[in-house]
């Protein structure tokens, strides 16, 4: 279904009936991303997934940065009808989770990020980041899809996918090439890691559940979260075993464990 603000349109699905749970999708990546636990959690919750700017199916005229796709995916949960919701985003996905919480928390019943960070924290790092981003961007539109996803699904950060089974690597690698190579670019410029504010020293203020999920064999972002967990006043950390950087691929029944598991805590302690 389409969700129209402004010059946006926004791409999401609805499945199942319950508590809200909203999924962000990494770069790269769509709605698609959740489709194999979907079913799994539709079983108890009310998903939402969601197409973020230049990925998918959804359509911006006017390129968005973090705090202007939060303030839509706050316009699409009202135009829904969901008032506060569990929300799970996964790598740029978990930033832009980070980011709509940190911006409005009275809409948030718990946060769950998976190889996610909460930003750069000196300007100098962004500023080179910016730069990186911004080349990278323009190698995708000069060279176009397909040479990108060649060199992208064989970084470092995804050689643990390589241990996967042959029919997952062809879905991840087919949902990377059904993506716009312009999208992909002015999402690098507007929401890549040099873009976005850093988020560290707000994460103490947070006051609300968070779940911090990543792979054993991300030692980048085991480091990232666990200084993370040190942070936010009321988070729990799962480093998942013979796992990198997307679980929710990689092993995706400990993940949906982890997250039902974790709903289904902070839900009982709600009520009681």
């Amino acid at each position: 279904m389409y969700y129209t603000i402004g010059d946006a349109t926004y791409w999401y699905e609805v499945h199942g009936e319950g508590i809200p749970l909203v999924l962000l999708h990494g770069f790269t990546g769509s709605s698609a991303t959740w489709r194999p636990l979907i079913p799994y959690f539709a079983n108890t919750f009310q998903v939402i997934a969601v197409d973020l700017p230049g990925h998918g199916k959804t359509r911006c005229t006017t390129p968005r940065d973090m705090e202007t796709v939060g303030e839509d995916l706050a316009s699409l949960c009202r135009f829904l009808g969901i008032d506060s919701f569990h929300l799970l985003g996964y790598s740029m996905g978990g930033r832009a989770a980070l980011s709509f919480a940190i911006r409005h928390p009275e809409m948030i019943r718990s946060l769950i990020l998976e190889s996610a960070s909460p930003g750069l924290r000196e300007e100098e790092e962004r500023k080179q980041r910016r730069k990186n981003d911004e080349a990278l961007a323009e190698k995708i539109i000069q060279g176009g899809i397909e040479e990108f996803v060649n060199e992208w699904e064989n970084i470092p950060l995804f050689q643990s996918q390589k241990k996967l089974p042959a029919e997952v690597r062809e879905r991840i690698r087919r949902e990377r090439l059904e993506q716009d190579a312009y999208g992909l670019a002015m999402s690098l410029k507007y929401m890549g890691t040099g873009k976005q504010p850093s988020y560290w020293e707000q994460l103490s203020r947070f006051a609300k559940p968070v779940l911090l999920i990543c792979g054993e064999e991300d030692k980048k972002f085991v480091q990232l979260n666990e200084k993370m967990n040190t942070l936010f006043p009321f988070s729990k950390l799962k480093i998942c075993e013979k796992a990198g950087h997307a679980i929710h691929v990689e092993n995706p029944d400990i993940f949906g464990k982890l997250v039902t598991e974790f709903i289904f805590e902070k839900e009982a302690k709600s009520i009681t």
